[in-house]
């Protein structure tokens, strides 16, 4: 049964969109990628950084989805936002990776001038995600979306704990996260003396 142009977009569930879809209604998809595009995108925008980046890495978790449909007892919500923090923490970690080469290269070269203001917030940046990169990756995960709006309950079947347990790991995480963080900073201090 297809799905309808009169159907509000929130009146189906997403277990019936994706049954729909792998029955082969497209019409199906397209309102699970309506649904939940926002919500994947400003995951991986927080992760990335820019706005292409979110863009090309929202497509590839959608993709996922169309290439690869889940069953129908799995939550696509938590399916998606599980795939978009994996791939932007995959992302996360490329860039770190070229962005030490590129800083390597770059001591060979002058760097532009900029403002000191503009100095600071991309310092800090770096330091934010260079410290995601460095802690264990569902600490990473946590974070990122705790700071993205999820709820406690949310982040428990995203990345899968009892949601009792979301408080404790958020707080080894956000302790893991600032010590790492701090290791960035002290590091930068001592290679710069």
């Amino acid at each position: 049964m297809p799905v309808s142009e009169d159907e509000p977009l929130t009146a189906i569930p997403d277990a019936l969109l994706l049954r729909r879809f792998r029955e082969g209604d497209e019409a199906s998809y397209e309102m699970l990628f309506k649904r939940h595009y926002d919500m994947v995108y400003g995951v991986l925008y927080r992760l990335t950084g820019t706005r292409q980046d979110a863009e090309d890495r929202a497509q590839e978790v959608f993709l996922k989805l169309y290439r690869y449909p889940l069953r129908h007892d799995q939550n696509v919500a938590g399916w998606l936002y599980r795939v978009a923090v994996n791939t932007g923490y995959n992302a996360l970690r490329a860039e770190q990776r070229r962005a030490a080469r590129e800083r390597i290269a770059a001591r060979e070269a002058e760097p532009p001038p900029r403002t000191e203001e503009e100095v600071t917030r991309r310092e800090a940046t770096r330091r934010v995600r260079a410290a995601l990169a460095a802690i264990p990756s569902r600490a990473a995960k946590l974070l990122i979306l705790r700071e993205s709006g999820f709820s406690y309950r949310e982040l428990a079947d995203i990345v899968g704990v009892a949601p009792g347990s979301v408080g404790t790991l958020l707080a080894r995480a956000q302790k893991a996260f600032h010590k790492a963080y701090q290791e960035r900073e002290g590091g930068d201090h001592a290679s710069s003396n």
